[in-house]
């Protein structure tokens, strides 16, 4: 289990009862999580007060309810970096917390390397390993989302963050397009990290399915990394998916070509009143030997 355990801006106050009580900044929000199919053991004040609140409707999304008045967006702060957090019509609010510990260890790889890298982010989403790559000294950036809207929120991030001045190129395209036009190109990237949803459609419709078109889309990431690659990580959050698949597909593809090291684990988030981890999906991870 990989735990984003680092954060002074955000927590996981408690959990159950099929939701968890968060606090962004200073700002507590409570969401439903279909992890947490443990009872609430007890409900607060917080619980039962809180700033704003996620009702999920019986036929598919919902609603925000707003219990205190709260700006249109507010910024928290991980290390040096700043994201802009507002809550979205489907509950999210444009950050995964516990991808601090991919953010970690992307900086740690590319200061280690010794090496200028250029590194590829797909189904990017508001920047957050971007961002850290960004910061780390990454010779290059790609960052790739099909959503216009979470492109841009990613830009307005590096701003926050003092990173616009940084060369990130931002491309809002259909993943599996762009890599195809890359290795046309004849581009090569040393680092590739990619956190692709369940289920997704791309600008001009395109369908994704994690289950059938994860595999295809490492094959086609192989023809793009550079002769020495640095790593290549995979984030999924997908039920029923267990680390042990991630760790099969990367042995097939980058492993059997470059040789070099893979792990694989859940990632998670601590709870602070239980003492007990959110589980938050599974990453795989390979690396150069």
């Amino acid at each position: 289990m990989y735990i984003a355990d680092q954060w002074k801006d955000y927590e996981v106050i408690d959990a159950g009862g099929g939701e968890k009580l968060e606090r962004w900044g200073t700002v507590i929000l409570r969401r439903p999580d279909p992890q947490i199919i443990w009872p609430i053991e007890r409900e607060t004040d917080e619980w039962l007060h809180p700033h704003a609140r996620y009702h999920r409707s019986s036929s598919g999304g919902g609603h925000w309810e707003f219990r205190r008045a709260l700006p249109e967006h507010w910024n928290i702060r991980y290390g040096r970096l700043t994201f802009l957090i507002r809550p979205t019509g489907f509950k999210h609010t444009g950050l995964f917390p516990e991808q601090a510990v991919n953010w970690n260890w992307i900086m740690d790889k590319i200061r280690s390397a010794g090496r200028p890298i250029r590194l590829l982010n797909l189904f990017a989403y508001t920047g957050g390993a971007t961002l850290a790559a960004a910061a780390a000294g990454a010779a290059e950036v790609v960052h790739v989302d099909a959503a216009k809207g979470m492109v841009q929120w990613a830009k307005e991030n590096a701003v926050l963050s003092g990173l616009a001045d940084r060369p990130i190129r931002y491309i809002t395209d259909d993943v599996f397009k762009f890599v195809r036009r890359e290795e046309r190109r004849g581009r090569r990237y040393d680092a590739i990290v990619m956190d692709p949803p369940s289920y997704g459609r791309g600008p001009g419709g395109e369908m994704w399915k994690l289950e059938t078109s994860l595999h295809p889309l490492l094959e086609s990431c192989l023809r793009i990394l550079s002769d020495e690659p640095l790593f290549v990580l995979v984030n999924a959050y997908t039920a029923g998916l267990s680390p042990a698949v991630l760790d099969n597909l990367l042995r097939m593809t980058i492993g059997r070509k470059f040789g070099g090291s893979i792990s694989t684990g859940e990632i998670g988030l601590p709870i602070t009143r239980s003492g007990l981890v959110l589980p938050c999906g599974i990453l795989g991870r390979w690396e150069a030997s």
